[in-house]
């Protein structure tokens, strides 16, 4: 096929995470649905066995017509859990089905790029195909901006382009909310969701809902406190498993220091920075539960690309071209820690017009040692009376003096 045509190979590398974190929301859904209809079928049972009782257990010393009642009521409980039970495996139903058709969409839009490459190129499929291609970098952006704190931005292009349900949104939002809560020193909505996924996060081996404790208690003592600290800490703290021993020793010395210690670690634990580190910290396991890379698929791929074309000269101050994009400061601060490129056969460019240099365009040296391309040096020869200044260094040259090069 065309050139246009994207692997399959690049796709299952880059846009994992874009089919895994619906799946994890529908696995998530999944068994939320089965604790929440297992626990109401258990009700019912409970309210069958009773109607039971009522039904094979007469009591003697009852007028019959309470003991009618007394059945009818036990129906109506029945009733009302069992019209209970059908709504909620209708609501948990449908978000499942929600969560399927999300996975479904996604996979629809990635299988848009599978064409067969011996398939004859067209003005409709390459039209397509570009389609897709813009529709894939506005959704990279999307999760770029979101990861870094633009919401507007991002649910503006989302809706411009028309990939809500491509994106991640909901989950960065819910994030975003608990982000806001420990940037104002309030634990809540964290807790609550360490909570909403804390069988996911026991598996992870997560120590999130303890640093946030941990906070709860180094808050108290701050506040002066000592005792609700000490309370706290044995309602939340004492029962953790032995991995976290020493942290909990380290934070209950506490008790024993000023606010004003000087003494590490515990000016480290007093210090206000935490709360960032928490920040942190929630935003590094919220990606491993929705097995999510820390970096954006943006970069990753911008990374690809600056690696693809990253040379040992790239950024060099001597070597600086204005059409390479390693050398561009913005984008060089990116490439600086990328691997070179693997490169079979090199190409050269001219310093001073940017043309490739080859049979057309031969590379041509100066007396100073450096090779420039042989059509730029005419054209400056030519409007300088055969004089040539070196860009380099500024040294003038006759063009007479100038020896091709020839590269084995």
């Amino acid at each position: 096929m065309a050139s246009n045509y994207v692997p399959v190979s690049d796709i299952k590398c880059l846009e994992h995470q874009t089919l895994k974190v619906p799946y994890e929301v529908l696995n998530k859904k999944f068994r939320v649905a089965q604790k929440s209809i297992d626990r109401e079928v258990q009700k019912v049972h409970t309210v069958i066995k009773e109607l039971e009782k009522c039904i094979d257990n007469p009591a003697t010393d009852m007028e019959p017509s309470n003991k009618k009642q007394q059945i009818s009521q036990a129906i109506i409980g029945v009733t009302e859990k069992l019209i209970y039970l059908k709504r909620k495996a209708e609501e948990v139903v449908k978000e499942e089905i929600d969560a399927a058709k999300s996975c479904k969409r996604r996979i629809d839009h990635l299988k848009e790029n599978d064409s067969t490459p011996a398939t004859p190129v067209s003005m409709a499929s390459t039209s397509k195909l570009n389609a897709w291609k813009r529709k894939r970098l506005d959704r990279m952006l999307v999760e770029y901006f979101l990861r870094s704190g633009y919401y507007n931005t991002a649910l503006k292009l989302a809706k411009c382009s028309g990939i809500e349900d491509l994106t991640n949104i909901d989950l960065f939002l819910v994030s975003k909310e608990v982000e806001a809560g420990l940037m104002m020193k309030d634990t809540t909505k964290c807790l609550a969701w360490c909570q909403d996924n804390k069988s996911k996060l026991k598996k992870l081996k997560s120590t999130l809902e303890f640093k946030i404790h941990q906070q709860e208690f180094i808050e108290l003592v701050k506040a002066g406190k000592r005792v609700e600290a000490i309370w706290h800490a044995r309602k939340y703290v004492s029962s953790l498993e032995d991995p976290l021993y020493s942290e909990i020793q380290k934070t209950m010395a506490l008790l024993a220091f000023p606010l004003d210690t000087q003494i590490a670690p515990y000016k480290e634990l007093l210090d206000e920075k935490r709360w960032q580190l928490l920040i942190d910290l929630f935003r590094k396991e919220n990606y491993k539960l929705y097995q999510m890379n820390n970096d954006s698929i943006f970069i990753l791929t911008l990374q690809a690309g600056l690696s693809a074309l990253k040379t040992p000269l790239a950024a060099l101050f001597l070597f600086m071209f204005t059409n390479c994009p390693v050398c561009l400061p913005l984008f060089n601060s990116l490439a600086c820690r990328l691997p070179y490129a693997h490169t079979a056969q090199s190409k050269l460019f001219c310093f001073i017009s940017g043309e490739q240099m080859n049979e057309y365009n031969q590379p041509t040296m100066l007396p100073n040692g450096y090779v420039y391309g042989y059509n730029a040096l005419k054209e400056m020869a030519e409007k300088s009376n055969n004089v040539i200044t070196c860009p380099r260094t500024n040294e003038v040259f006759n063009f007479a003096d100038v020896q091709k090069v020839f590269v084995m």
